[in-house]
């Protein structure tokens, strides 16, 4: 049997309906989508003092490596890269606010790795998505949908802060904002005519067109890849075992770990992935890719890897298949040698294909029981609070204890879900720790 026949049965591309064309595709998509991570993480974590080089670097390989693992053993279009509000913490609160070293601090990060893997092997990770009712995954889907499209209307500058309203329209002449639209326009245009290559035909035709209007600003720079020795291996694993540091493996444990489960509900329901029971196949494979990656990671120089919610934008554009993460971590892996060049693509090129696959997200809307109070509810305040605390792990938060409270206080409680309330009390101390925070 030739290799490619093997490798397309292994994959499952008949039972996906998929071919090597579409899913190569749908990972340039969602590589294109996310490679603002090879810029964004390290700006932010060289704050702490860390070489700005090495954490490129750090970025780039653990993107390729968590992707292709991804890919490779759970068969999921997920991609994965340092995760953004993680590596904020990481810098501003660990570091900056607490003091703590960042060789300390990367040292917390593969402690919550290492537990991860724990809980994955003892099957606590996937009880934990279990108990979550099926009712809130197309909710958690809506929800990130939302956020998606919010960020992508943010970057496009179609949306802007306002001091009266919190947001307000912001100038549509500007010319970064008007090629924004124009590529929003041209997306739909190309998706109505069943384009499969809508998103990626439209961002890079974005860039070109933005690039004619010099509206691209882009410097060259250089950098040496053997830098990443002044970042790996540095951490500090026994200053992390200081007492004082729990509260900061928690913080990076409890919040990858929601926002893991956010991202994977929403990406496999929107790609048809969830079995027939509500259950997700492969899920432990899932979970070693992720919990693996952060490790990696730490000993590479940088902060919590994580599944991406980019990673819809590929499934958007048709991967249903492993094959669309690792072209995606291959393409992070070229980006070793090439990251100059990756910060060509600038964010009003993207935002459009942000906006339309937040937009494709609310298709799941129409399966909830809206007109039950007790589905309803919870579905509502998960589909508004993801975007408007900017947080997926917290809108999930809000939705996962009002349905448990509400099932508690109707007299609905069964013995069998205990799970579910173990993880409302959970959320319940988030809250409290985030508060006190």
């Amino acid at each position: 049997m030739p290799i490619r026949t093997r490798l397309e049965h292994y994959f499952g591309f008949s039972e996906h309906a998929t071919n090597w064309r579409t899913e190569i595709l749908a990972g340039l998509t969602t590589f294109i989508t996310m490679a603002y991570i090879i810029f964004v993480n390290p700006s932010l974590l060289s704050k702490t003092g860390m070489p700005l080089a090495a954490i490129t670097t750090a970025t780039c390989l653990c993107a390729a490596f968590g992707s292709i693992l991804m890919g490779s053993i759970a068969n999921y279009p997920l991609a994965l890269a340092p995760g953004m509000g993680l590596n904020a913490y990481f810098t501003y609160t660990v570091v900056l606010g607490m003091g703590v070293p960042w060789q300390t601090a990367l040292g917390a990060v593969f402690l919550s790795g290492v537990i991860f893997l724990a809980l994955t092997f003892t099957g606590i990770r996937q009880r934990l998505v279990a108990a979550i009712p099926h009712q809130l995954h197309a909710a958690v889907g809506g929800g990130i949908g939302l956020f998606i499209a919010f960020i992508g209307f943010r970057n496009a500058g179609i949306i802007v802060p306002s001091a009266a309203t919190t947001v307000t329209l912001g100038n549509l002449r500007a010319p970064q904002t008007a090629l924004a639209i124009f590529g929003l326009l041209l997306i739909a245009i190309l998706q109505v005519l069943r384009v499969r290559a809508s998103m990626l035909i439209g961002v890079l035709t974005t860039m070109f067109v933005g690039i004619l209007c010099h509206q691209v600003h882009w410097q060259p720079s250089t950098y040496d890849l053997t830098a990443i020795k002044a970042t790996a291996f540095h951490l500090d694993i026994l200053g992390a075992l200081h007492v004082g540091a729990f509260e900061i493996i928690f913080v990076f444990l409890f919040v990858d770990l929601f926002d893991n489960i956010g991202t994977l509900v929403a990406v496999t329901q929107r790609a048809g992935l969830i079995a027939p029971d509500h259950t997700i196949p492969r899920l432990n494979r899932i979970f070693f890719a992720d919990a693996s990656s952060t490790i990696l990671g730490s000993l590479a120089g940088t902060s919590t890897v994580t599944s991406y919610i980019e990673s819809s934008a590929g499934v958007a554009a048709g991967g249903r298949t492993g094959v669309t993460a690792i072209v995606t971590g291959i393409l992070f892996f070229l980006s070793l040698f090439i990251a100059p060049l990756v910060g060509a693509i600038p964010t009003f090129a993207t935002a459009p294909a942000l906006i339309l696959v937040g937009g494709l997200m609310l298709t799941g809307l129409g399966e909830i029981e809206w007109d039950d109070p007790q589905i309803g509810i919870p579905a509502f305040l998960t589909v508004a609070t993801i975007p408007l605390t900017w947080s997926i792990a917290d809108g999930l938060s809000f939705g996962l204890t009002s349905y448990a409270l509400l099932q508690l206080l109707a007299g609905r409680a069964r013995r069998q879900d205990w799970m579910l309330y173990l993880l409302a009390a959970l959320f319940l101390l988030r809250f409290i720790f985030l508060v006190r925070k």
